[in-house]
């Protein structure tokens, strides 16, 4: 057992997993899973921007743009690349909107596979035949209309239309999902009307399903054609044609959600988790991730070190970050110490998020202003340095263990008050880097989503806005519709033109307000 496994390791391995509709959340776990080990990941332009953005850092990427129509890299060229990448060795996996075996040609990308004896799996993805519907409140079955559902494909690999056999179908009844046929609508509407369907049977093109900005024409078989090029209807797009269509009025919900219909972009640092990204998901809003700045903790700190070692003269401990907090426990983990070592040294936090950091390492914070910034930090233990110096003796000395390129916001007030304090960097805040296989570098190269997709950007910080500058490439910030945490990171945007709303407060859930109370 043991040999077959490095032997399978040595020669590679492929996993065609489905993406889904584009929606992340429809994303399967295991697919997940699968792409989190990937070395190699081939994806295709209907991958959705939110699982893209789950591709890991480390993987090579490699494009190969099909979309109804247009297929730059052609099909054998394709199977090749997978044969080739997995022949060096690499884990692969070949991303595929939908499911790769619904229309996917999944099956035609495993046949090379199979004839040099590559392992591979298939990890199936939510197809848009039942998806997309879904999203737009048409059930594909209703016992009260239908009692079949079949899914068609507009073209083959042969010709520009399928033949379809629409007499057969139209004796079936049922719902039909017609899928890359949005070019071919007009002669699937007059094959379904000579082949004797109702001329009134409702009928739906559903564009961009589970986006942000999906849109739907419902009419019925007679006028569909004609209403959808009224709307302007563009690829990607699915026909549904049932009974089933008349019920959107009843169940459409996606837009009915407080962010349904805003598509967001969320600044981050690299590799960093974000919790405003999840709670906007949880309103309904699509999110775009967007790694504009990298932290890299201060390995060799030797001034950290040495505060560490003499910790017990420190009377307060002041945190201005979560990544501060990590970056110094990390490094009393690392000189083989504990909160024990800490002795009744008080804490400090700039916010509920850093609180939230320092509490998770089973610390209660004793301080945290009301207004979440560093010049209230600051203001605030001057303040109570006073009264714990007249129980203690003598005046409090701080330790604050934050970034490098901190400002003089949190020592100012500090200064003023002849507190004494040691200020200390324990990781470095960077422009995010990227090569031209790193994830985001061809991902997020914002591909005009300013001026195009995106409704909003959320920035955290003052340098997720330089980042997001730097890594946009754009030359006019003036259509940007920035949402800001706080007066610094409103100030930064400022320079650059962006039309800015701001957060009540510096916190997460107000950010969360603030897009409420917005349009899309």
């Amino acid at each position: 057992m043991e040999n077959r496994m490095m032997q399978e390791c040595k020669k590679g391995k492929v996993w065609l997993i489905g993406a889904g509709p584009g929606d992340a959340g429809l994303f399967t776990i295991k697919g997940k899973k699968v792409l989190d080990q990937a070395e190699v990941v081939v994806y295709d332009k209907l991958v959705g921007q939110g699982v893209l953005g789950m591709i890991p850092a480390q993987a090579k990427l490699i494009f190969v743009g099909k979309v109804s129509g247009h297929h730059p890299i052609p099909q054998h060229e394709i199977n090749e690349i997978l044969l080739r990448e997995a022949q060096a060795g690499k884990r692969v996996v070949r991303l595929k909107g939908g499911d790769p075996f619904v229309f996917g040609r999944g099956g035609e990308e495993l046949e090379l596979l199979r004839q040099h004896q590559i392992p591979f799996e298939i990890v199936p993805g939510i197809t848009s035949a039942v998806s997309v519907p879904a999203y737009n409140g048409i059930p594909v079955t209703h016992r009260d209309f239908v009692s079949s559902l079949h899914i068609i494909t507009g073209h083959t690999k042969k010709k520009d239309e399928a033949e379809i056999d629409y007499e057969a179908l139209v004796r079936l009844g049922g719902t039909f999902v017609f899928l890359m046929g949005i070019t071919a609508m007009p002669k699937i509407c007059r094959g379904l009307l000579k082949a004797g369907i109702e001329k009134d049977m409702p009928a739906a093109v559903l564009e961009r399903g589970t986006s942000a900005h999906q849109r739907r024409v419902v009419s019925d078989v007679s006028h569909l054609a004609e209403d959808a090029e009224k709307a302007g209807i563009q690829t990607p797009a699915i026909i549904i044609v049932g009974k089933v269509c008349a019920l959107e009025k009843d169940f459409h919900w996606a837009e009915d959600r407080p962010l349904g219909g805003f598509k967001i972009a969320v600044t981050r640092p690299k590799d960093r988790d974000s919790s405003l990204a999840d709670k906007l998901s949880m309103l309904g809003a699509e999110i775009m991730l967007m790694p504009t700045i990298e932290t890299k903790v201060i390995a060799d700190n030797k001034p950290l070190e040495d505060a560490i070692h003499d910790i017990r003269r420190f009377d307060y401990l002041a945190f201005t970050s979560p990544v501060g907090v990590e970056g110094f426990f990390n490094k009393l983990r690392e000189m083989k110490k504990d909160i024990r070592d800490l002795g009744s040294i008080k804490f400090a936090a700039i916010g509920s998020a850093t609180r939230e950091a320092i509490e998770k390492r089973g610390i209660l914070v004793d301080l945290m202003p009301s207004v979440y910034s560093g010049k209230a930090l600051g203001s605030l233990i001057a303040a109570e340095s006073e009264e714990w110096g007249s129980k203690i003796g003598r005046k409090p000395e701080v330790l604050i263990p934050r970034a490098k390129i901190g400002t003089d916001d949190v020592i100012r007030p500090l200064e003023e008050a002849s507190v004494k304090f040691t200020d200390i960097a324990v990781y470095d805040t960077f422009e995010a880097s990227y090569g031209e296989t790193d994830k985001a570098g061809a991902i997020s190269k914002l591909i005009d989503f300013a001026e195009e997709d995106v409704d909003y950007v959320a920035f955290t910080s003052a340098s997720t806005v330089r980042g997001f500058v730097t890594a946009s490439g754009l030359s006019d910030f003036s259509s940007v519709k920035a949402v800001c945490i706080g007066k610094k990171t409103a100030e930064e945007a400022e320079k650059y033109g962006m039309q800015i709303s701001t957060s009540k407060q510096a916190t997460i859930d107000s950010m969360v307000e603030c897009f409420l109370s917005l349009q899309p």
